[in-house]
């Protein structure tokens, strides 16, 4: 009887070579997988007890199965056992206790077993397939990748990379972006996911692809003589970027920038327009605050470093600059700096010169020693309770502008002095009234004593 799984050899052949060249399965893996998919096939007729063996040919693709039983001088277990003397039909020397092969007829068990074998090489090439994708793609994770789109579902983007697909989810995406089938995608690899079927994550809202953008397109990133030192971003509207020179010969903007523009003008391109305001890194805070909020021009800043928040002037032409559409330059800087900002006009601080404004310069020109530039600048950044002032570190006065630990000290010690000398006439205005009530005692007590006599 013709049991061949395959129709000849050389084709049996040619498709393990293929697996195993294609979907990295070894052969060994191949022949098992079909020897086991015939005990399967043979097991669910003859039932679970039986033991049985099964290989294919590698040479003819022959399927051959067999039922393994032990010799018993009698009848036995049918399932099990089989007597010596039928044992002796299939092995002429058979022993009792031995085990041996009987072949079992497997014609009528190929096809069952064949489409066993054949779920079972599937699901091994999935997993093959899904361990392949991952080892491939996990250790590329930051880099970025070009590929098709390939369709388009419920918003998320299907990408093909050639060796695998990929998915750009929408909260991934540049908002402004459309793409249609066979449109180019640029993104990055934001992580892989083992699952049943790896996913491959690309992201092109992320931090981590404008920054790998800047490194692919200026050498001097590229290389560690520009460092980024802090990105923050809102998506195809607008990024802010610290970078540092590690060269004192090298402007770390006009590196970014490039001769003309022609470096930022194509990474904003990339980025579908998307802009990009270049700070460079320095110690002082207040100067990484005036022009982190470009495209404002600030006038000034006034901070508090201990409570982190800062105080910000600008033209009048300006205020809708510094705040952005949506407040989304105002909410970068506060990212970028870790501060919180209160955006004034040059005419509003103007008008802190009221007449409020100054009766709280004056109530603080009242305390000994705390000249009109100080009272100012305490009354501009809501210091007006003296004492409140008194109780404050010098560490936390000295973090307002103008203000160094020497005159902070002074500051404090004369605000304690007031303190405490507002609490003097206090008690030297309470110590008549004392005296009178101990008086007014003594003369209820004499009455008392009166009436009792």
């Amino acid at each position: 009887m013709d049991n061949k799984l395959f129709k000849s050899k050389s084709e049996f052949m040619a498709i393990i070579e293929q697996l195993e060249k294609d979907k990295n399965i070894k052969r060994d893996e191949i022949f098992k997988t079909i020897s086991d998919s015939i005990v399967t096939a043979l097991r669910k007729y003859y039932g679970k007890v039986v033991q049985i063996e099964a290989d294919i040919d590698p040479e003819t693709a022959e399927m051959r199965a067999y039922f393994v039983k032990t010799v018993v001088q009698d009848n036995g277990i049918e399932e099990l056992e089989i007597p010596l003397e039928e044992a002796k039909k299939y092995k002429a020397d058979a022993n009792i206790g031995e085990n041996i092969r009987i072949p079992v007829d497997v014609e009528d068990f190929s096809r069952i077993a064949s489409q066993i074998a054949k779920q079972t090489l599937l699901q091994k090439i999935r997993f093959s397939e899904r361990d392949k994708t991952y080892n491939e793609f996990s250790p590329r994770i930051g880099e970025i990748v070009t590929g098709l789109v390939t369709h388009i579902n419920n918003r998320d983007i299907l990408v093909n990379l050639g060796k695998a697909e990929a998915v750009l989810p929408y909260m991934e995406q540049i908002k402004r972006e459309r793409y249609s089938v066979n449109d180019r995608v640029k993104a990055i690899i934001q992580r892989v996911e083992k699952t049943r079927t790896p996913q491959i994550i690309l992201s092109r809202a992320s931090i981590e692809f404008i920054k790998a953008i800047l490194q692919n397109e200026i050498p001097e990133i590229y290389d560690g003589i520009v460092e980024i030192i802090k990105i923050v971003r809102e998506p195809g509207v607008r990024s802010k970027i610290i970078v540092k020179s590690n060269s004192p010969k090298i402007d770390p903007v006009g590196a970014c920038v490039g001769v003309k523009g022609s470096r930022i003008k194509s990474i904003m391109a990339e980025l579908s327009n998307e802009r990009i305001d270049l700070i460079p890194f320095s110690e002082d805070i207040v100067q990484i605050i005036a022009k982190a909020f470009s495209p404002a021009k600030v006038s000034s800043v006034s901070i508090d470093k201990v409570n982190k928040r800062a105080i910000i002037v600008v033209p009048d032409d300006q205020i809708e600059f510094a705040y952005g559409r949506y407040d989304t330059n105002k909410t970068l800087v506060e990212r970028l700096t870790d501060f919180s900002f209160e955006i004034k006009s040059e005419s509003e601080k103007d008008k802190e010169s009221t007449d409020f404004f100054k009766k709280q310069v004056k109530k603080m020109m009242d305390v000994e020693g705390i000249t009109q530039k100080v009272a100012e600048t305490l009354v501009k950044m809501g210091h007006n309770d003296p004492q409140k002032i008194a109780n404050m570190k010098i560490e936390e006065l000295s973090s307002l502008s103008g203000i160094g630990e020497k005159t902070a000290q002074k500051i404090i010690e004369a605000f304690k002095k007031y303190i405490a000398n507002e609490s003097g006439k206090k008690e030297d205005t309470a110590k008549p009234e004392a005296e009178a009530t101990v008086e007014e005692k003594k003369e209820e007590m004499t009455k008392e004593n009166d009436n009792k006599e």
